[in-house]
């Protein structure tokens, strides 16, 4: 580990879980939305892996800096500079690819701002492009796990209007973007990892 460099546990440790899920939907295909890079930890280690594939990483604008350490500093040839990307802002100033990838990132959102990014998010899907979204989830409004629970305590206490999303209502969300579930994953450390495919 750099430490100079930013740096997320979480990310170092879901990595390869995610990878196991993912490597047959990025396998052949072309270019990648990632949004919320945080400290490009994912980019780095999923262009390393899918020398083919183009990972386009963004972030908010505050963060695009330091997301832009890490790769900057793996200096691949199909990771290019990250941009930066406010879901709230409206129409998105990026290209269509095709597959987008998000992580840990909904329950930070506020509601208004998860409903913006799946109003948005088939805009910028290929047809047939898939949206992988890493995060916990509750079903039928319970939380998968009483970790979970007092996870969205500490996430509410930071900010009201975050906290973990319901899966029916994101999955509302979705459908209505023209989005059709293909996969709901369980993944280590009571996340989900689930997978759409524009239609």
């Amino acid at each position: 580990m750099d430490t100079e460099l930013p740096f997320s546990q979480a990310s170092e440790n879901n990595k390869l879980p995610i990878l196991e899920v993912l490597k047959s939907h990025l396998d052949n295909i072309d270019s990648v939305l990632e949004i919320g890079g945080g400290t490009g930890q994912h980019a780095v280690f999923f262009a390393n892996i899918f020398p083919k594939l183009v990972w386009h990483s963004s972030d908010v604008p505050a963060n695009v800096d330091s997301l832009a350490l890490r790769i900057g500093r793996a200096a691949l040839p199909n990771l290019p500079h990250p941009f930066p990307l406010d879901v709230n802002s409206r129409p998105w100033q990026c290209d269509k690819f095709d597959a987008a990838f998000t992580a840990n990132s909904l329950h930070i959102m506020t509601a208004d701002s998860v409903i913006g990014f799946f109003a948005e998010i088939a805009n910028h899907l290929n047809s047939r492009g898939k949206l992988c979204v890493y995060g916990p989830f509750k079903y039928a409004g319970e939380f998968t796990t009483p970790s979970n629970a007092d996870f969205d305590i500490w996430l509410k206490q930071r900010d009201p209007l975050s906290g973990v999303r319901d899966f029916e209502w994101v999955n509302e969300l979705a459908l209505a973007a023209g989005l059709e579930l293909l996969e709901d994953n369980s993944m280590p450390a009571n996340n989900q990892l689930l997978v759409w495919s524009k239609q």
